[in-house]
């Protein structure tokens, strides 16, 4: 039995100008699963995820949650379709708390008459669940109310992927999680991604170490010139064989096949007879 994709693309096609950053792209995220998309500079898996987070608005195609035909016209759309994102910046506030910045931008008002009339915010309960959803993912930190600028970049990036755990009821996209982080930080990220995916949340990892993909990832989806080109298990193909088809030294044959593709074929070069 074939499951449903929680989030899809057909066709997807976004222009620049002359300059096709998105051409005709596929995509496929099954329920509870890490879906690795990887690509190489310039392959447009970025602009991708844009537009799977809407960060960015597709000329054609369709995007599809739960099977539904939807259009986001801005990020806010697809967070209300319940897909968070977690970008390389992080997004964080440093000064603030981690509370604070766990509910940043969905604040909390206190309830009756001080939170509708007065606005107050309901500081003790953001952070009795902030602790809640820090402590079901592992993320150890000494205080709810310790400033994110004192943290280090592996608890500053569990912070940022809780929020997204918190309120993302569909997927969680993030952008290279481990990226700038040690050996242990790293390990505690990728320990974290899986905990998300056993909560049942799927997952997709954009990542340029191969070693963390092959470590995490149940599928990985392989971007080049714009569009989708393998789909693969790490448990069927080599690292090498992945890292063949990114830069187009390897192709998926009609049979499943992978095939080596010639020089002047991969480069889109011709000669005369």
């Amino acid at each position: 039995m074939t499951r449903e994709p929680v989030l899809a693309a057909r066709k997807l096609v976004k222009r620049y100008g002359k300059v096709t950053a998105i051409d005709g792209a596929d995509f496929d995220l099954l329920p509870g699963e890490v879906l690795a998309v990887v690509g190489d500079n310039g392959a447009g898996k970025s602009s991708l995820i844009k537009a799977l987070s809407g960060a960015l608005v597709p000329d054609s195609g369709q995007i599809l949650v739960d099977g539904n035909p939807v259009r986001f016209h801005g990020p806010l759309d697809a967070r209300r379709a319940g897909i968070e994102t977690v970008y390389q910046d992080l997004a964080l506030a440093p000064a603030q708390d981690i509370a604070s910045n766990l509910f940043l931008g969905r604040e909390r008002r206190r309830p009756g008459l001080l939170g509708r009339v007065f606005r107050m915010l309901d500081s003790g309960g953001m952070r009795a669940e902030a602790e809640r959803v820090l402590g079901d993912l592992g993320v150890r930190v000494k205080s709810m109310q310790q400033p994110v600028e004192t943290l280090s970049g592996g608890q500053r990036q569990g912070v940022a992927v809780a929020r997204a755990a918190a309120f993302g009821t569909r997927v969680v996209i993030m952008d290279e999680p481990t990226a700038a982080l040690g050996v242990a930080e790293a390990a505690r990220v990728l320990d974290l991604i899986g905990r998300i995916r056993d909560r049942g949340l799927p997952v997709v990892l954009i990542s340029h170490n191969m070693p963390h993909v092959f470590e995490i990832a149940d599928r990985i989806h392989v971007h080049r010139l714009g569009k989708r080109v393998a789909l693969v298990s790490p448990r069927e193909r080599t690292m090498n064989e992945v890292v063949g088809l990114i830069t187009g030294a390897l192709r998926m044959g009609e049979n499943g096949q992978l095939e080596e593709v010639s020089t002047v074929a991969r480069t889109g070069l011709t000669t005369r007879p």
